[in-house]
C-alpha cells in the first residue's frame, strides 16, 4: 500500500504543503510533562512551534501536574491550558507567593502541590474553539466540543457541546447509546491505512456503517 492511502504523515510537524499556520503537535512538543497524540494540530497565524509558550501556562516542575491531549484533535489559535502552578494559597491571610522572590522570604515548608487539582486530560477527538480556557485538573472527554473563548472549570463528557463562561455542557453530540457504541469503537486507534480507507463512514453519520467495519491491526 502507498504512502498517499495511509494519510499524511504523523511524524511531519507541517504536513499541509506550503502551510506553516497549522502543525501536528507530537513532532513540535518536546516537554517531559506534556504528552500529545498522532494527528493533535494547532492552528495559529503565528505559526504553532510555540504552542508550549503560548498555550501552556504556569506549567511548572516543582507541581508535578501533567497534560495529556489525545489524538485527531483540532486545537485553534489562543487556547490557554492553565496549569496548577497558577494557584495561590489560600489558608492564610494572605495569597502573595512570598516564597518564590527568596531574599529572606524563602519558605522550607513550603507544599507547593497542596491544592492542586491534578492533571488536566484531554480525550481524542476533541475540537477546542479559539481563545478557550481550560482550567487546571479538568478532564474533556472523546469527541467533545469547547466553544469560542469558553472558560472551562468543570469536566465536559464525552461527545458533549461546552460553551459560555463558565461553560456549561449544553448538549450532546449524540443519543447515548450512539455514544456508548463511539467509545467502543474508539476508531481513532484504527491503524492509518484503515482510517484512510473507510473516511466517508468515519466523516458520515451512520453509526450501523461504522460498527461494520472490519478493523484490522
Amino acid at each position: 500500500m502507498s504512502v498517499q492511502n495511509k494519510g499524511p504523515d504523523p511524524s511531519a510537524a507541517y504536513p499541509m504543503p506550503g502551510v506553516k499556520q497549522v502543525g501536528f503537535l507530537k513532532p513540535l512538543v518536546d516537554h517531559p510533562m506534556i504528552e500529545i497524540g498522532e494527528y493533535t494540530y494547532y492552528d495559529d497565524p503565528a505559526g504553532p512551534a510555540h504552542f508550549v509558550e503560548r498555550c501552556v501556562r504556569y506549567h511548572f516542575e516543582h507541581m508535578g501536574d501533567r497534560l495529556r491531549i489525545g489524538r485527531f484533535c483540532a486545537i485553534a489559535s489562543g487556547v490557554q491550558f492553565i496549569m496548577n502552578g497558577a494557584n495561590h494559597a489560600l489558608e492564610g491571610f494572605s495569597t502573595y507567593p512570598f516564597a518564590i522572590f527568596g531574599s529572606g522570604w524563602e519558605d522550607e515548608t513550603a507544599d507547593w502541590a497542596k491544592g492542586s487539582r491534578g492533571d488536566t486530560n484531554i480525550g481524542n477527538d476533541v475540537w477546542i474553539g479559539t481563545d478557550a480556557l481550560i482550567m487546571p485538573g479538568v478532564r474533556i472527554g472523546d469527541g467533545a466540543v469547547v466553544g469560542a473563548r469558553a472558560v472551562v472549570a468543570a469536566d465536559v463528557p464525552a461527545y458533549g457541546i461546552a460553551v459560555g463562561h463558565p461553560a456549561r455542557t449544553r448538549k450532546k453530540r449524540f443519543d447515548d447509546k450512539t455514544i456508548r457504541k463511539l467509545l467502543e469503537l474508539k476508531w481513532w486507534d484504527w491503524p492509518p491505512e484503515t482510517i484512510t480507507s473507510n473516511l466517508s463512514t468515519i466523516r458520515g453519520g451512520n453509526l450501523q456503517a461504522l460498527y461494520s467495519l472490519e478493523i484490522k491491526d
